[in-house]
């Protein structure tokens, strides 16, 4: 039987063509076999395995951090990445920006009456192997199916805590003249990655997101006794988004060099091609930070020591407030303001 035009390519399932059903009648033995059969085992851990309505975690000294997010994307699959790894380093990187260290994960799945078991399997294969590489458990979650209409696939929401640790951010209110702004690597690759496998261009080689835990950079940054102000995922927005929130509440203008922003060549080759702009593509691996201006090259050397942030960049500095609170250095030398993005020009891209 072939499925919906929607579905990935994917693994050969344990059956044949074995798929999600809607739990009508025995929903309570169906769904139960789902969690016990296809859940639990990638993502065993004894918070889990106690089944509970929630989870009894251990008593955390300190102050806690608390995130969610969910996560929509089309296809389910892209080049350097899946939903389910997605959804773990979204997640995990929000705490990680905030100066916390992540500990635990909720993981809420919506499926499609209709998705192949295979995919499943495959995405929480994933989720396991990004929550190992990043650190945390998933101690809790739910599983609801619904009609194939009502859901193009894989829906997840996922919630993240962590523990806050010293020394505490300032924020971006904190930001002022003469401050540098870093980005801990190229800049695009997840928006452009996803929009291409969606849209198949078939560019030589196929961009490849950026999706990766940023625990250890955003670590190594707040550690290093800087006076570290800000930090910040790019993520929905991409760089720009970051940028105006940060000039909105510091009061400030951020002056970008173009000519100094990491660019991938594949990427900035799409970009030229779709007529989109770096600034203004999601990233899912790369941070934004604001740090004193005589501390810039010493905050680039903490960020370079960790592999994912090892093409960190100093990309601009903080200036007295201007007409525009986001300008941009040409490469030519002439300034021009920054949009704010506009609406959503690359949708469910997380």
């Amino acid at each position: 039987m072939k499925g919906p035009s929607w579905l990935p390519a994917c693994p050969t399932p344990t059956m044949p063509d074995e798929r999600l059903l809607l739990a009508h009648g025995e929903g309570g033995r169906l769904m139960r076999r789902l969690i016990e059969r296809h859940i639990l085992p990638p993502l065993k851990n004894p918070w889990l395995e106690a089944l509970g309505d929630a989870a009894l975690l251990e008593s955390l000294s300190g102050r806690l951090a608390v995130t969610t997010d969910s996560f929509v994307v089309w296809p389910l699959f892209f080049p350097g990445g899946d939903i389910g790894s997605l959804a773990v380093n979204g997640t995990v990187n929000d705490l990680a920006v905030s100066g916390a260290r992540p500990l635990f994960l909720t993981l809420s799945l919506i499926a499609a009456e209709g998705l192949p078991l295979a995919v499943l399997d495959r995405v929480l294969a994933s989720v396991a192997a990004a929550a190992r590489a990043a650190g945390v458990a998933v101690v809790a979650g739910d599983t609801k199916v619904v009609p194939h209409e009502a859901c193009d696939g894989l829906f997840i929401t996922t919630s993240g805590i962590g523990t806050l640790t010293e020394p505490l951010l300032p924020g971006p209110a904190a930001l002022h003249s003469g401050d540098a702004l870093l980005v801990s690597g190229p800049v695009g690759r997840h928006g452009i990655a996803v929009l291409c496998a969606r849209e198949q261009l078939e560019l030589t080689p196929p961009p490849e997101s950026d999706c990766a835990a940023l625990v250890e950079a955003a670590s190594s940054l707040q550690q290093s006794a800087i006076g570290l102000r800000a930090m910040r995922d790019c993520t929905r927005g991409g760089l720009a988004a970051v940028m105006h929130e940060w000039a909105r509440a510091s009061g400030c203008t951020l002056l970008l060099e173009e000519s100094a922003l990491p660019v991938t060549p594949d990427v900035r080759a799409a970009c030229e091609l779709l007529g989109l702009e770096p600034w203004h593509v999601a990233c899912e691996g790369v941070l934004a930070a604001a740090v004193p201006g005589e501390a810039c090259q010493q905050a680039l050397q903490a960020l370079r020591r960790c592999a994912v942030s090892s093409q960190a960049a100093c990309i601009g500095q903080v200036v007295a407030r201007r007409s525009a609170p986001v300008v941009v250095r040409r490469a030519l030398g002439n300034e021009q303001p920054l949009d704010e993005p506009w609406g959503s020009p690359l949708p469910r891209i997380c």
